[in-house]
């Protein structure tokens, strides 16, 4: 029942918003707007998943591989001071 009320409550906000929107943007550049493309429950639908793969690859990619440049660096950096010493 929460759900549903938050749905009818973003239907309506989402309307509002493309309306003042729509009021308000160049007709020449920009795409007219629709209510769905500011309601987050309609957004949600929209989003295509992802594999837990691809997730991971890019997980790891960030926290990992990343990590181990720095942590490498770190070395080097360490071994050179201990050089110049």
């Amino acid at each position: 029942m929460a759900e549903a009320r938050s749905r009818d409550r973003w239907a309506h906000t989402s309307a509002l918003i493309a309306m003042t929107v729509n009021c308000h943007r160049d007709a020449k550049k920009s795409r007219p707007f629709k209510p769905a493309d500011f309601d987050p429950h309609e957004l949600a639908k929209k989003q295509e998943r992802v594999s837990k793969r691809d997730a991971f690859m890019m997980l790891k990619s960030v926290f990992v591989e990343g990590a181990e440049v720095n942590r490498k660096g770190a070395k080097d950096a360490k071994l050179g001071r201990r050089r110049k010493e």
